[in-house]
């Protein structure tokens, strides 16, 4: 599959062939979901807590003997029911991850990349250079590119200008080759690749 490159001022600069095991894969939505939920859930910092009975400051002494007052038997206002008491079954610090497979993982960032070429919403650019690295510019360029809710990939680094203009632009994001995921990938409306992200990505999925 071979699409048009463009320069980042809207210009041609050529064609790139993309592998179609990766972009022109038959897409197995139900993969995105289950990627997802795994992604959300290892962002999830699970340190909710809750104080038991052994962490409570209260007093271990007995309430009131044992037998005779008609009253419940107690041994400690540690118990749940009295007011400062400890919770039971509470939340706990822990990890919400789980695993899936490397496999699964792969179908659904090439599903996702797939969607992307098939709906025209992913643009190959020579590469991201912002000269002066004004956010201006940059915006311009974006007009012309009819981007608006955008993730940039570029291999290992960023320019500096652009990394600079590009800060500040709502619904912009950028992130290295090697990062590109489902996630942020479905965030975004389109996802721009460099050529040389075109490559990291290709070699990286095959």
């Amino acid at each position: 599959m071979k699409l048009q490159v463009l320069k980042l001022d809207g210009t041609s600069s050529g064609e790139i062939s993309l592998d179609d095991a990766i972009f022109a894969i038959e897409p197995k939505t139900e993969s995105l979901s289950d990627v997802v939920r795994w992604q959300l859930a290892r962002r999830q910092a699970g340190t909710h807590a809750v104080k038991g009975r052994s962490d409570v400051a209260r007093t271990g002494k007995k309430l009131y003997r044992q037998k005779g007052t008609g009253r419940a038997r107690h041994g400690a206002r540690t118990a749940n029911i009295f007011v400062g008491g400890g919770v039971i079954f509470g939340p706990v610090p822990r990890s919400h991850a789980f695993k899936i497979n490397r496999k699964v993982r792969q179908l659904a960032l090439k599903t996702m990349l797939s969607l992307k070429v098939r709906e025209n919403n992913l643009v190959v650019l020579e590469d991201l250079v912002v000269a002066d690295g004004k956010t201006k510019t940059l915006l311009a360029s974006l007009q012309n590119l009819s981007l608006k809710s955008a993730l940039f990939v570029d291999g290992e680094t960023f320019d500096t200008g652009f990394a600079r203009a590009c800060a500040n632009i709502y619904g912009v994001d950028m992130i290295p080759a090697c990062g590109l995921n489902v996630y942020d990938g479905l965030k975004h409306e389109k996802i721009v690749l460099t050529r040389a992200a075109a490559d990291l990505i290709q070699e990286r999925l095959r």
